[in-house]
């Protein structure tokens, strides 16, 4: 588990990411789809289609960093927002994001 600053935007990104991409892929991707901007300081959250790896880019003081996990069993359980289908991000809370990466059920 990582330490999250307590003043932390969180954006989730709600499609299926090539966990291939590294560091230009995932900002390419943070300023076309989320159109957001990477230097922000924001926690972007990216997950491949089967939800068994999660991918979490940050810019810390000295440059970009890719936090990387996978489940060896399971998948991760993200919340679901039929209300905001059309958008490509979903901004979550650090304990919600803490929960994501316990893989714990977000529904109850």
């Amino acid at each position: 588990m990582i330490a999250l600053p307590t003043q932390l935007r969180v954006l989730l990104y709600r499609r299926p990411t090539d966990m291939r991409k590294s560091f230009h892929g995932l900002v390419a991707l943070t300023e076309s789809e989320l159109k957001q901007d990477p230097l922000s300081g924001s926690f972007f959250v990216f997950v491949n289609r089967r939800r068994d790896r999660i991918k979490i880019m940050y810019l810390g003081q000295t440059g970009f960093f890719i936090w990387y996990q996978q489940l060896q069993l399971g998948t991760y359980l993200l919340p679901r927002h039929e209300s905001l289908d059309e958008q490509a991000a979903l901004e979550v809370t650090r304990s919600k994001l803490s929960m994501i990466l316990d893989c714990i059920d977000l529904t109850s």
